[in-house]
Formats: C-alpha cells, sequence, structure tokens
C-alpha cells in the first residue's frame, strides 16, 4: 500500500514527518533511484526502495518509547564526532535506535524522552501542541518581584518574544535560588536565555516534567518504558494556557 514519503519515514522512526518534508525538498532522498523532490509524492514501503543520503532506511522496527533521566556531562545525541559520553552510553539493552524529543545541554540533567515513533515525536516537539516542560533552575542571585512578572507575561528574545510562563521560587539561598518554571515552547537553550534576560544566569538546569509525564524515582542515568497508557496521555492535545503561578 502506498503512503507520503514523509509518512514513510515517519512510521519507520528514521525521523520525524517534519524532518522528513526538509529532506524531501532538499532532495536528499531518492525512491528506486530516483530523487523525489514533491510532497505529494507516494510509495510502498514495502516493494520500493528508498534511501535517504544514499543509504536505505531500514526495515520498519517496533515503535517504542523511553523516559531516560539524563545526568549531567553528557550529550543528547547517540553519537558525537568529538568524542564526548552521549545519552547511547547509558541505554544498554535497547536494540532500535531511538531519538532524543527536544535536547537537554551538556551541563543539564533530567527528564528526556525517547522514541522511534515519528508521529509522536512531532506531537511532542511542534508549536502548535504547546506541550508544558517543567524544570528546576538554580540561579544567581534572587529573582524579585518584577523579574518575575516578566517571565509570566514574555520577556523579548533575540528570536521573539517568548510565551507566558509559570514561575514561582521555591528555595532563597544565600546568594542563589531555585525557581520552578514551566514552558510551553521547545526553543534553542531557552530557560538558560529566558533567565539571561532577568539578569539571572542558570547555575543547574533539572528537567523534572514533560507533558503529562514525571521522573519519579528514576536514579540519573537510567531509564525505563513508558506504558502504553503514559503514551497514549502523551498523544492528547495540550493547550497553552496564561503564565501565572503555579
Amino acid at each position: 500500500m502506498k503512503e507520503r514519503l514523509q509518512k514513510i519515514l515517519s512510521k519507520s522512526g528514521f525521523t520525524s514527518r517534519r524532518h522528513a518534508e526538509r529532506l524531501i525538498v532538499d532532495g536528499r532522498i531518492k525512491v528506486n533511484g530516483v530523487v523525489v523532490t514533491s510532497l505529494g509524492f507516494k510509495a510502498d514501503p514495502h516493494r520500493d526502495h528508498i534511501r535517504v543520503d544514499g543509504k536505505p532506511i531500514g526495515k520498519f522496527e517496533p515503535k517504542g518509547c523511553l523516559l531516560l533521566n539524563k545526568p549531567r556531562g553528557c550529550v543528547t545525541t547517540l553519537d558525537d564526532p568529538l568524542g564526548r559520553p552521549t545519552i547511547r552510553d547509558f541505554l544498554h539493552g535497547e536494540k532500535r535506535r531511538v531519538y532524543p524529543v527536544g535536547r537537554l545541554d551538556f551541563d543539564s540533567e533530567g527528564l528526556l524522552i525517547l522514541t522511534n515513533d515519528g508521529e509522536l515525536h512531532q506531537r511532542l516537539t511542534h508549536p502548535k501542541y504547546g506541550v508544558p516542560r517543567t524544570y528546576l533552575v538554580k540561579t544567581k542571585g534572587i529573582p524579585d518581584p518584577e523579574a518575575m512578572r516578566r517571565i509570566r507575561n514574555g520577556l523579548t528574545l533575540e528570536d521573539g518574544v517568548t510565551l507566558p510562563a509559570r514561575v514561582r521560587l521555591v528555595k532563597r539561598l544565600k546568594r542563589n535560588s531555585w525557581m520552578r518554571l514551566t514552558v510551553y515552547e521547545g526553543r534553542n537553550k531557552l530557560i538558560k536565555r529566558m533567565c539571561a534576560a532577568i539578569s539571572h544566569p542558570v547555575i543547574r538546569l533539572k528537567r523534572i516534567r514533560y507533558g503529562s509525564l514525571t521522573l519519579g524515582d528514576l536514579k540519573p542515568g537510567k531509564y525505563r518504558y513508558l506504558t502504553s497508557r503514559e503514551i497514549e496521555e502523551l498523544k492528547s492535545d495540550w493547550i497553552s494556557t496564561k503564565g501565572v503561578e503555579e
């Protein structure tokens, strides 16, 4: 049965549908030896030979989704040309090639979802769904009420104004503080840039929630598979709300 190329790549776990569309437009996909650039092109994944950058997309694998408590000191990728530790080092026993949903920086930690389900990946990352991500953030100094108000109302960054966020102070230290911060978008280094914009740089960053998922008692460097119920909850629509204190 023929399906659109982007859907085939998504279902195969090769990449998300959105990224597959970019690959098609860029002329990086061949079907039976012919370059395809039309987003409406259809193929049969069981009969046609589909290659990306000259490499076959591989056999269809069972869909899988897992939750990793990413420790600090590793990059959110499966391979690193610089030889740094990667999240692959913690996926012992997982033979499928699962891909991270979003990223956590080298020095950041916490909840990271990995899956080979392209549809789920798109659902969790596409801006229109506004899936909430919650972090514990240790910052330099103690933000005053005006700084917190600015976060709740939206900050002006170099790539545009942030969506209203939820934020509250959870612990005051002598010179620093801990905040609980929930955002509804996944821009690059968003939390660090938001905190820098209010003049309180991030010292430590830990993601504790993504959508309906929480870390629970999962230890750093360990992972577990999601239940079918958890996956269905993740696929539910999320609607961004006004940024008020939790």
